[in-house]
């Protein structure tokens, strides 16, 4: 169907009640298409899981305007039928994707292991330990080190904008 106003037209023609009862269910399964305006839109709701959520964000039952309950999923069912002649999972819809190259990239690791991480912040403790070092002794040898002052709170170095511990 080509709008979700007609999806909700034979909403109210089958369970009775007025479009305006089904519009709301019907925008939701059709929102895709603001971001991809073609039949691929509809991988991201027209399935199984899709009427789940649907009934997850809509409620179990509507009320219609005569009154009565009408079961979200039954709704979400008639929507997805309607446009595709079946109801497909998340898995029909995602094994044709045929994958690329950036889809499997990821520049972030993150520790895996807590003794590898508490490793790192030893390393890093120990590093930053050792510059501290390096500058005591090149103002005791010979006044400052490059671009370091001391004035902050307790003592600690500055950057030589003096704005903000190094």
């Amino acid at each position: 169907m080509a709008h979700p106003y007609h999806h909700a037209v034979r909403s109210a023609r089958l369970f009775g009640g007025k479009p305006e009862d089904y519009l709301a269910i019907h925008d939701w399964f059709d929102e895709s298409k603001a971001h991809f305006a073609d039949f691929r839109h509809r991988a991201l709701r027209h399935h199984s899981e899709g009427i789940f959520l649907c009934a997850s964000i809509f409620g179990s039952t509507i009320q219609n305007s005569d009154g009565k309950p009408i079961p979200v999923r039954t709704i979400g069912e008639q929507h997805v039928t309607d446009d595709l002649g079946w109801i497909p999972s998340v898995k029909d819809w995602l094994q044709h994707i045929h994958p690329q190259p950036w889809m499997g990239r990821t520049p972030f690791r993150p520790q895996t292991d807590a003794t590898a991480a508490a490793a790192t912040a030893l390393d890093l403790s120990d590093g930053m330990q050792a510059a501290l070092n390096r500058q005591g002794e090149q103002e005791s040898v010979g006044g400052r080190a490059s671009g370091v002052q001391r004035g902050a709170p307790g003592g600690a170095p500055v950057c030589r904008r003096g704005d903000h511990p190094v």
